[in-house]
């Protein structure tokens, strides 16, 4: 088991932020997976990040990515949560929606050059 993480980033550590909502399956795994290659991760809400923020990640996205095919329908607001493929991952100008868990290892493989 590792030894519990630190709060602060070193300069080698990469910058990940994850999007997502706590109560999340797919948004627990992506930090978990971070957690256990001992890279602090920035967590951020969705429902309380700023609508602009995640119109960003949208259109870095695409339309098609960002948004959950078998997701519910209903929902409310500019920005329903429900409907998004969580978890939203950033690295640099890099994001992925949902589970990508190979892009997240092809991501640290490239810092360790």
């Amino acid at each position: 088991m590792p030894a519990p993480l630190g709060k602060t980033p070193t300069k080698k550590m990469p910058k990940i932020e994850v999007f997502g909502v706590r109560d999340s399956q797919p948004t627990r795994a992506a930090v978990r997976f971070f957690r256990e290659r001992r890279i602090v991760v920035r967590f951020a809400d969705l429902r309380a990040t700023d609508p602009v923020e995640i119109r960003r990640l949208r259109d870095r996205l695409g339309a098609a990515a960002y948004l959950d095919a078998a997701g519910p329908t209903a929902g409310g607001g500019p920005i329903d949560v429900n409907r998004l493929r969580l978890p939203l991952v950033r690295h640099g100008d890099d994001v992925t929606a949902g589970l990508d868990e190979t892009t997240w290892t092809a991501w640290l493989a490239r810092r360790d050059r």
